[in-house]
């Protein structure tokens, strides 16, 4: 989506169109243009503010706050390892080393191939199986530094990438 072409604008048009009778319509916009195509470039937001009269300044600071967005494309697999309290204690900061490690990336990045994006998350709520983590929906509990390698190589096996 790095120059949007006419079927894009569309589309984010059709989106923005949707909710033009609601009071406060950006949350439910942003969401769907995420869903949509995976993140939120500049570009995007700047058709938002004109579709919407909200200036691209606050239309940014949504977007960079809440973690569910992103300005930048993610990979088809988003690895979220949980750094909350139970999992950070219980060794998190390690495994998510690991997958850094492994996957060549830090936190906030995505692989070169486009197929992992690897993130770190706050509390999500699984204290009782840290460490945890998410790959697109997916929670693996009770995470070690030991599993790390079968995880990744789990999903290049999916896509039909040796480990």
């Amino acid at each position: 989506m790095a120059k949007l072409n006419e079927k894009a604008v569309a589309t984010i048009l059709e989106i923005c169109g949707r909710y033009k009778d609601e009071k406060t319509p950006l949350m439910m916009i942003l969401s769907d243009i995420q869903n949509e195509y995976g993140y939120i470039p500049l570009e995007v937001q700047q058709i938002v503010s004109e579709q919407t009269g909200i200036s691209v300044a606050e239309i940014y600071g949504v977007v960079t706050f809440y973690s569910f967005f992103s300005l930048e494309p993610k990979g088809k697999y988003v690895i979220g390892c949980c750094l909350g309290t139970a999992c950070y204690v219980k060794g998190a900061q390690q495994v998510i080393d690991k997958f850094s490690e492994i996957l060549g990336i830090r936190p906030g990045q995505t692989s070169k191939d486009g197929m992992f994006t690897l993130d770190a998350l706050r509390c999500i709520g699984a204290c009782g199986i840290a460490p945890a983590v998410t790959i697109n929906g997916t929670v693996y509990p009770k995470v070690s530094v030991d599993k790390v390698p079968g995880i990744v190589a789990e999903y290049k096996a999916k896509e039909g990438v040796s480990a």
